[in-house]
């Protein structure tokens, strides 16, 4: 029996995808922090940044199996570079730091103030690669 043939799309749907997976983890990370489930909305706050990164990373068709990879890929090619702030790097880094406490810790107290910074981080950092692929996608069609 033949299998039919996946549509695999094209880079734009791909990162198109990645930027929607992104924002769905943001709404979920704002209906936790919203329940005062602040661990989980740590949790959501980091996978939405962590999807946008792999939409930018997708722009040029790159692809990291491991967090630390393409976080530190998207530092070397993207702030190193300028491209994106330095201090978008520094809030990325520390998202990781407090996802991970929250999800591996057994006793760490995740905080509204701490949670509701993260999610603002996430809302920042979709903003600012939406505003970027859009651009990419403007001189890919030129």
């Amino acid at each position: 029996m033949e299998r039919p043939k996946k549509d695999i799309g094209t880079r734009k749907d791909l990162v198109l995808y990645r930027l929607q997976t992104a924002k769905a983890d943001l709404k979920s990370a704002r209906i936790l922090l919203a329940a005062e489930e602040y661990k989980g909305a740590n949790n959501r706050a980091y996978y939405a940044i962590f999807h946008a990164i792999n939409a930018i990373h997708a722009l040029s068709e790159k692809s990291y199996k491991h967090h630390k990879d393409a976080i530190a890929n998207f530092n070397k090619d993207y702030v190193k570079n300028e491209i994106f702030p330095r201090e978008i790097g520094r809030k990325i880094g520390e998202a990781e730091e407090i996802r991970h406490a929250s999800d591996y810790d057994d006793f760490y107290i995740a905080s509204r103030e701490e949670s509701e910074r993260q999610v603002a981080v996430a809302d920042e950092f979709i903003k600012l690669t939406e505003t970027y692929c859009m651009k990419q996608f403007k001189v890919l069609e030129e």
